[in-house]
């Protein structure tokens, strides 16, 4: 805003003007005899600035303060400007009647001084380290799990190898054992049919004393 404004014969209407940008209808009351009159439409309008202001530090308010900002008289007129508000799409949340509080859900922007510029490049630049942060770490559980996911493919191609080697080392010792152990069929039949040397000659000689005795 124009600082020569502040000191012309536009005085009054400047500071009223800078009440709405950053302001609170509080910040109104202080200084109203010095100010220029609002309407009520006026007066509501910066009654729901002033909700935004407060929700941008609390979520959950209660309804002793707003009343007390806000200065109204009842629960129900304090309703009835937060629905406005509402329907007016400058703050979302609900009304928590049993708990006697607001609860914010959205709210809208206000004017920034230039005195909070300062603020506010800190508070991005802290954020923006700590981005930095967690993508790093987030980077290096990536490589861990990289690693780790080698380490396994490796260990699994290695059983692998391993189970391979034994079973050709299992099939060639049972084929060696069955080689050692088994016969060939026509073999040992040949050798039932055919007696051993000696034993018919032994078998006729019997006879053959038989036949003189």
């Amino acid at each position: 805003m124009n600082s020569s404004l502040a000191d012309s014969e536009f005085s009054p209407v400047f500071h009223l003007l800078t009440i709405f940008a950053y302001g609170t209808y509080a910040d109104y009351l202080a200084e109203a005899a010095n100010l220029p009159p609002l309407t009520e439409a006026q007066k509501n309008k910066l009654r729901h600035l002033s909700v935004v202001t407060l929700a941008a530090k609390i979520k959950c308010i209660p309804y002793s303060v707003l009343l007390e900002q806000l200065q109204l008289k009842n629960v129900r007129q304090l309703e009835d400007l937060v629905i406005e508000a509402v329907y007016a799409d400058v703050l979302r949340g609900s009304l928590d009647q049993r708990n006697q509080r607001l609860e914010v859900d959205y709210s809208i922007g206000r004017d920034i001084r230039r005195e909070e510029l300062s603020t506010i490049t800190r508070t991005l630049q802290e954020w923006c380290q700590g981005c930095e942060v967690v993508l790093s770490g987030i980077e290096e559980q990536v490589s861990r799990a990289n690693q780790h996911k080698e380490q396994q493919l490796a260990l699994k191609q290695q059983i692998e190898s391993e189970v391979a080697n034994l079973k050709k080392t299992i099939k060639v010792t049972t084929a060696a054992a069955a080689a050692a152990t088994s016969q060939d069929p026509e073999q040992h039949l040949t050798e039932l049919r055919e007696p051993a040397p000696g034993t018919n000659q032994r078998q006729t000689s019997k006879k053959t004393s038989k036949a003189k005795g």
